[in-house]
């Protein structure tokens, strides 16, 4: 056993007490073994963790994680127009070689902000494994259907593109990547179709993410047409069990918050982007309250801007408060178990908790700078004043990932050049 120890700082436990105490991780296996005191001595490689606070890695589940070419393309408009007259067009230019740069490019800023798990829809699937291979991260990928505008022939190709991906690739990068069936969500997906992918993934045991009421115009069609709500048609469908997790869910009311919670259903709210494309605020401390199992996403950073998951915990609170209209709500500690735990949770991933046994995805955030002092609560700072910026150190199944700021697997100025490079000729290509 080839044995990783960080020392000298605090840790988080699971009950989110904060103690002084090493981390001893077992990194041929990937696991924690002990947490205590002294664990260094005899350790075969030490990260030093002084002044700093270990946590578990941050879970972003939710993304599209080559839209990192899209930063900044095409801001400041509703949802249904930007995906419509902008983010679809220029995605329908991306190659292979685009996806993978822009991937590269989000595989550094997560890894920089102490994310060790991302759950991510997009294309050109192979390419992003390859990335997230590379990377040492741990991911839950799939292909997003969309059959809206396509034939019948090239609707069900899309359909089973999904299948195909979810089956190759699970299970590569040594077990670290795990897939899931993809439609993009009830309004984008024809309906045979989305009866046809719960019961195919049902049959072939593979999870099953999609959006869920992002928007009005994400409820009212189904409302109109269908005579329910979104929710339970989805669950006439067979969309909704316990290894399914939807997106958004920002426009849910309270009968489909307590069908989620019964079908255990995880919802994944992404608060930034949910501002930014005026989607609405999802009522979160309801959803808490009802034991949906929240958890927390970027979405993209075309729609976000950031992968910043320390971001998104601060908007999660804040946010949640509004909604509620109650201080108390979506508590810091709340935040943090969604952006730990709960995504962990979602994704399928024995992580998300610092104790042994469980996968060692650990980040280091560094509290010897101005705005995480004095140290009253330290939860509180991870939530309320914490940046991705002041991670030091990121472990990813017993690897360090980032070494004092350093990326191990990638040189930054080369992925930051490529994603530049390919981001350009897509904004070329679709404004010919």
């Amino acid at each position: 056993m080839t044995t990783l120890a960080l020392t000298d700082g605090f840790v988080l436990t699971p009950g989110f007490a904060v103690e002084k105490r090493d981390v001893l991780v077992d990194a041929d296996a990937g696991d924690i073994v002990e947490v205590g005191s002294d664990l260094g001595a005899d350790a075969d490689d030490t990260l030093d963790a002084s002044d700093g606070l270990v946590i578990p890695g941050l879970v972003n589940a939710h993304s599209h994680a080559a839209m990192t070419l899209l930063r900044g393309y095409a801001d400041d408009k509703p949802l249904d127009a930007w995906l419509r007259e902008d983010v679809w067009p220029i995605e329908a230019t991306l190659r292979g070689s685009d996806v993978r740069a822009g991937a590269e490019l989000a595989m550094v800023e997560m890894i920089r902000s102490g994310v060790t798990a991302v759950g991510d829809m997009y294309f050109h699937v192979g390419d992003i494994v390859d990335v997230v291979d590379r990377s040492g991260m741990r991911a839950r990928v799939g292909h997003g259907v969309v059959t809206v505008g396509k034939d019948d022939d090239d609707a069900q190709a899309d359909l089973d593109e999904s299948f195909h991906v979810a089956e190759k690739f699970d299970g590569a990068a040594d077990g670290r990547v795990r897939t899931a069936v993809m439609p993009h969500s009830l309004t984008t997906v024809d309906e045979e179709l989305l009866d046809e992918a719960a019961e195919r993934s049902r049959e072939a045991g593979i999870p099953l993410h999609f959006h869920l009421n992002e928007t009005p115009a994400e409820v009212d069609p189904i409302v109109d047409e269908a005579g329910e709500r979104p929710s339970a048609y989805a669950d006439d469908r067979g969309l909704l069990r316990p290894d399914t997790w939807a997106a958004h869910g920002v426009h849910t009311d309270e009968s489909e918050i307590h069908l989620l919670a019964d079908r255990g259903v995880t919802v994944v709210h992404c608060p930034a982007s949910n501002m930014k494309l005026a989607s609405g605020m999802a009522p979160v401390q309801e959803m808490l309250d009802a034991g949906v199992n929240v958890a927390l996403g970027t979405d993209g950073a075309a729609s976000n801007n950031d992968l910043d998951v320390f971001g998104e915990m601060r908007d999660a609170a804040m946010v949640g408060k509004l909604a509620a209209d109650d201080a108390s709500a979506v508590s810091a500690e709340s935040a943090l178990r969604m952006a730990t735990e709960n995504g962990a949770n979602a994704l399928g991933f024995d992580s998300g908790r610092i104790e042994p046994g469980r996968n060692a995805d650990l980040a280091v955030v560094d509290l010897d700078v101005p705005h995480l002092t004095p140290h009253h609560d330290l939860v509180s700072h991870l939530v309320y004043a914490a940046r991705g910026s002041d991670v030091r150190h990121t472990v990813c199944d017993g690897r360090v990932l980032m070494d004092d700021r350093d990326v191990v697997a990638f040189d930054e100025g080369e992925v930051r050049e490529r994603a530049q490079e390919a981001a350009s000729g897509a904004v070329d290509r679709a404004e010919r």
